[in-house]
């Protein structure tokens, strides 16, 4: 028997993400929680705790604010989850912030400034922008 591409934590969390999301976006009731998107789940080895990492789209609601509506809606969470997978034991979800989007806001911000810009208004790195010239 050969073993599996990657590990079965990594495949319940990611089934675990998409399940999560879609409870989120059908089965919560609290409109603020429709600006949360689920990036991540992160598992123990035991399948026993997962950690939700969200983010925010846009700055409609404060992050205190959502973290105290997810903490809250955490065992309502567990119990979809616990209805819809087929696990042995439903794992304990905690949510936790994502910040890597506004992090690479912040990057992209700082490239675009330190790049130069051509007569024509384009800001580019000048790698393979004029055709063909790199590829095979």
């Amino acid at each position: 028997m050969s073993k599996p591409a990657y590990k079965r934590s990594v495949r319940v969390a990611d089934q675990i993400r998409m399940e999560v999301a879609d409870i989120l976006a059908r089965k919560c009731k609290d409109p603020r929680l429709k600006f949360v998107t689920v990036t991540d789940v992160e598992m123990n080895n035991d399948l026993r705790k997962a950690y939700v990492y969200v983010s925010l789209l846009g700055n409609h609601v404060d992050t205190e604010t959502v973290g105290k509506i997810l903490d809250n809606a955490s065992g309502f969470v567990r119990l979809e989850l616990g209805r819809r997978l087929e696990l042995r034991y439903t794992p304990e979800v905690s949510f936790r912030f994502d910040s890597s989007g506004s992090r690479g806001d912040k990057i992209d911000r700082l490239l675009d400034a330190a790049l130069p810009e051509d007569e024509s208004g384009y800001k580019g790195t000048g790698w393979g922008e004029s055709g063909d010239e790199g590829r095979a």
